[in-house]
């Protein structure tokens, strides 16, 4: 069996296309440009490089985005009044904090989350959100999980009635895709590092979702046949080369379908911001 290659672009692509066709119609009925604000402090590469991708993608799909950067050496306090300053700017739906803060500011990381007003909270991290999530109702939802769910309905690939097994329990995806995956009658088990005789049950996963930050930690002996395998991970093990947390070439000859790494998941993060973005304007404008 060669398994069926979920590449992320395919499925990117008709997310932010849906999210242009939903700006324009808020845009056209309310006079309302969606609107971004992405918070950086300090001058990490790789942090510049995806708030650089997340102002072109705002441009590409008609929304407003304003970049806030802070220097190295900026204080919590200061920080947190740019928060307070972007809660009550009007032109602005959704906030991001682009994430690692400067190690001066790493303590305060949940709190200054947390300060972002949870009717812009984009990133779905506040605990308002959160809490919406797992009790069922609306909610801006962590993007990453929201894609793999987007991507699996947009393939085809049912979720109702399947068993679905996440390895892999943060707050930034393994919690909140048990509970996406349980809103659309999943029966979910959720592995860890504590879990014990791990690949009996992954073995039982019609859909299998691995977040762990490990390199090629999936293996081919720990898929069921024809199962669906969702690769979150993104390790770096050289300069140049990136590897999930799934054995690609031995599992794809065993599941039905697969994400690439990279090439998968990670394209369909950005997408969801901007879809974010645009519930976030739609739920500010109806309240």
């Amino acid at each position: 069996m060669t398994a069926r290659i979920l590449y992320g672009k395919e499925f990117a692509a008709k997310i932010r296309e849906e999210a242009r066709r939903e700006a324009e119609r808020l845009r056209r009925e309310t006079g309302v440009t969606p609107g971004l604000a992405v918070v950086i402090a300090g001058h990490d590469p790789a942090s510049e490089v995806y708030v650089r991708n997340k102002h072109k993608a705002c441009d590409e799909l008609g929304l407003f985005s304003l970049a806030v950067e802070l220097p190295e050496t900026a204080t919590r306090e200061e920080l947190l009044a740019k928060i307070d300053d972007l809660n009550h700017d009007e032109r602005i739906h959704g906030i991001l904090v682009q994430l690692p803060l400067p190690k001066a500011l790493a303590a305060a990381e949940s709190e200054v989350l947390f300060r972002i007003d949870p009717a812009k909270d984009v990133d779905g991290f506040h605990p308002v959100n959160v809490g919406r999530l797992s009790i069922g109702e609306a909610a801006l939802v962590p993007c990453t999980p929201a894609g793999c769910v987007r991507m699996l309905e947009l393939a085809g690939i049912p979720i109702d009635g399947a068993r679905a097994v996440v390895i892999g329990r943060s707050n930034i995806v393994g919690k909140p895709m048990m509970n996406l995956l349980l809103q659309r009658s999943a029966t979910v088990t959720v592995c860890h590092s504590h879990t014990k005789d791990l690949a009996a049950i992954t073995r039982e996963a019609d859909i299998l979702v691995a977040a762990v930050g490990r390199p090629g930690f999936v293996t081919a002996d720990m898929v069921k046949p024809g199962a669906t395998v969702i690769d979150v991970g993104i390790n770096r093990v050289a300069p140049k080369k990136l590897v999930g947390d799934v054995d690609f070439e031995a599992v794809s000859e065993v599941a039905g379908a697969i994400t690439p790494v990279p090439g998968g998941v990670g394209l369909l993060t950005i997408a969801m911001l901007m879809q974010n973005t645009v519930t976030a304007a739609k739920l500010q404008m109806t309240k």
